[in-house]
């Protein structure tokens, strides 16, 4: 069945010869994302009974886990997902186990502890750009790849909100250190049942350009990279700030623990209708074009949530933002596959997901300051202004070689002679 004389819609997307199963085995892998760092927190709080010692340790597995993303992904882009992903996650699994058993023992130093931890995070394997370019080379047709990545992003969304609960019926039965265990054990059988998919062999080593070209080409895809990195990078620190003042916000209100869960959880409900509806709706703006308004609609309505007099208004208004969530992050990934040059697709997608990554932890702690220094409208506004001010990013092509898709949705493909080769290889 071709991709491309598919009526777009999901299930299109799965009946995708192969897909289905690789998706899967991406999400069980995936899924230990979602575990290891709760998982990861409690074994090391309980173990040296040190708050301070527990956070430097997820300050560094988190550290080398994003900053050296890119460059595991070139590996991937290099040599393939079998001959580079699978080896990484293996090690990443195996150094899990040592980080739960030095963890465990007793008299450990926490410098022990912290570089293991470290160690674990400059393996962690980049699933999910992986994934993300398999369904490119799976799906040539532009419209069904948008729903395929509104489809990853949402299912990804889920596993974070699942990885926690998973950890909490865990450390109800068992050590913490079990939570570690368990995230080795997903990342170890997901991967390799998703290397062994036939759909990876989709995903094969391009060969590097002359290095004449480089410069020149490299020059164009960060050019073309640059609007979806800083609007992804803006989303997860307008969306981590938003994260803390919601806490703030039932603290000021008394209004409990509790309170904050289902508040942060009406956030997620609404960036999961979101990303279906972006998915679903056959758009005629190209992906450049839509994302301003998706950075903008996000951040004025987190900066209207600061006005909210209590929390009923708060969960609408943060509804609303969450509606914009998984559109602008899955529209960052759309971009960034166009702008992939053959053999540097599943780096593009990393640097995405860097760029979310590193947001995400700048923005808790610039909010932190804020929050003791400002009132909280002002703070939800300063929030929201970071994802507007995105908004006003220019986004630039990469340059020849991208023409309209009469067939898809309006978003330029990246040269289509060049994806195809890229498969074929």
């Amino acid at each position: 069945m071709s991709a491309s004389s598919t009526r777009p819609s999901y299930a299109a997307v799965l009946r995708t010869p192969h897909a289905r199963g690789a998706f899967l085995a991406a999400l069980v892998a995936r899924l230990s994302y979602g575990t290891v760092s709760l998982a990861l927190m409690l074994t090391v709080t309980r173990a040296t009974g040190s708050y301070t010692v527990a956070g430097t340790v997820m300050a560094l597995f988190g550290a080398t886990g994003v900053f050296l993303s890119p460059y595991r992904a070139a590996l991937v882009d290099r040599h393939g997902p079998r001959r580079a992903l699978l080896p990484m996650a293996l090690l990443y699994a195996v150094l899990l186990c040592v980080l739960a058993a030095v963890a465990r023992a007793p008299g450990t130093p926490a410098a022990v502890i912290a570089a293991t931890a470290a160690l674990a995070g400059a393996c962690t394997p980049p699933l999910g750009p992986t994934m993300r370019a398999v369904w490119a080379a799976l799906l040539p047709d532009r419209a069904l790849l948008q729903r395929a990545y509104s489809l990853d992003g949402v299912a990804e969304e889920l596993l974070f909100v699942t990885g926690p609960l998973l950890v909490g019926v865990v450390v109800g039965v068992a050590s913490p250190a079990v939570g570690v265990l368990l995230s080795a054990l997903l990342v170890a059988v997901g991967t390799v049942a998703f290397v062994l998919s036939p759909a990876t062999e989709a995903l094969r080593p391009v060969r590097r350009a002359a290095k004449a070209e480089e410069p020149a080409s490299r020059r164009g895809t960060g050019r073309a990279l640059r609007q979806p990195v800083l609007v992804a990078a803006a989303v997860g620190l307008t969306l981590s700030g938003v994260e803390l003042l919601v806490v703030a916000f039932a603290g000021h209100r008394h209004l409990g623990d509790s309170a904050v869960a289902w508040v942060l959880a009406a956030l997620s409900a609404g960036s999961a209708v979101g990303g279906l509806v972006n998915g679903a709706v056959a758009w005629s703006a190209p992906a450049r074009v839509r994302l301003p308004f998706l950075a903008g609609g996000f951040g004025l309505a987190v900066a209207a949530a600061g006005f909210a007099p209590g929390p009923g208004v708060l969960v609408a208004a943060l509804v609303c933002a969450g509606l914009f969530v998984a559109p602008a992050l899955t529209t960052t990934y759309l971009i960034a596959d166009e702008a992939a040059e053959p053999g540097f697709r599943v780096r593009a997608g990393a640097w995405v997901n860097t760029a979310v990554n590193a947001g995400t932890s700048a923005g808790a702690a610039a909010t932190g300051l804020l929050v003791e220094r400002l009132p909280l409208p002002v703070c939800f506004a300063v929030s929201g202004a970071v994802a507007v001010a995105a908004a006003l990013v220019p986004g630039h092509g990469r340059g020849k070689g991208l023409e309209p898709d009469r067939a898809g949705d309006g978003t330029a493909p990246a040269r289509r002679h060049s994806r195809a080769g890229a498969v074929k290889e």
